[in-house]
């Protein structure tokens, strides 16, 4: 069976502005949104055979970070959205089937200028609550 595994290329990293969503330029990684659960322990004093016992908790859609080749005019969006200290909407389009649309607060961004190298940011995004996925 062949596989059906999709190459990590064609990927776009956008912020939605209120209207319209602006593609952030050069990203070269993307970590997407991911799924964590808390488990919650229940444990009591009569537990089955002396084991903990747990219940589902609270999911967590993680962090989504992304790095680019920087270039300064054209991640003016990011620092907008870093030092407006409120809640924004991005989405993570990949053109061979999945996107996802999530709203996160902007943790960090971090420009780099290696000596004699191209010029790096990196940018990181915690999400909070429940990514949208749809086909794209």
């Amino acid at each position: 069976m062949p596989s059906s595994a999709v190459l990590g290329y064609n990927v776009d990293f956008s912020i939605y502005n209120g209207s319209t969503y602006t593609q952030v330029a050069e990203v070269t990684d993307i970590t997407w949104p991911g799924y964590v659960r808390d488990a919650v322990e229940v444990t009591y004093m009569e537990s089955a055979d002396q084991f903990r016992e747990y219940i589902p908790g609270l999911m967590d859609g993680g962090e989504v970070t992304i790095e680019m080749n920087w270039v300064p005019a054209a991640t003016d969006a990011i620092i907008t959205a870093l030092t407006a200290n409120t809640l924004g909407q991005f989405k993570i389009t990949h053109n061979a089937g999945a996107n996802v649309v999530f709203k996160a607060i902007v943790t960090a961004y971090q420009p780099q200028s290696p000596l004699g190298e191209k010029l790096t940011a990196s940018a990181t995004f915690k999400v909070s609550g429940k990514p949208t996925w749809a086909a794209s």
